[in-house]
Order: C-alpha cells, then structure tokens, then sequence
C-alpha cells in the first residue's frame, strides 16, 4: 500500500470528533510529512505537508 493510500484509508475513519480524530490525525499528518521529505515543529516558517 503507498503512501497515498494508507492516507486516504485513515481520512475514511475520521469521525468529525476531535478528540477520537487525534490519533488518526496525527498519522495522517505523519504520513504527509514522509511524501514530502519535510519537517514540522514551532520552530519552522511552514509546515510542508500541512501548509502551515
């Protein structure tokens, strides 16, 4: 399964509840950040894969 893929199957389970989507999202951004080669903390102008 690619990237792209695991992605949109985590974006499927996504409830619309904060708290339930944190998990899922933070995967989703974890997996964004690996297609994109990039990084994302407080410290940088931008986060690539979240736009940021």
């Amino acid at each position: 399964m690619t990237k792209e893929e695991e992605i949109a199957d985590l974006e499927s389970q996504l409830t619309g509840d904060m708290f339930k989507d944190m998990d899922i999202k933070d995967e989703i951004h974890r997996l964004k950040l690996e297609c994109v080669g990039g990084s994302c903390s407080i410290d940088d102008l931008g986060c690539e894969a979240c736009g940021s």
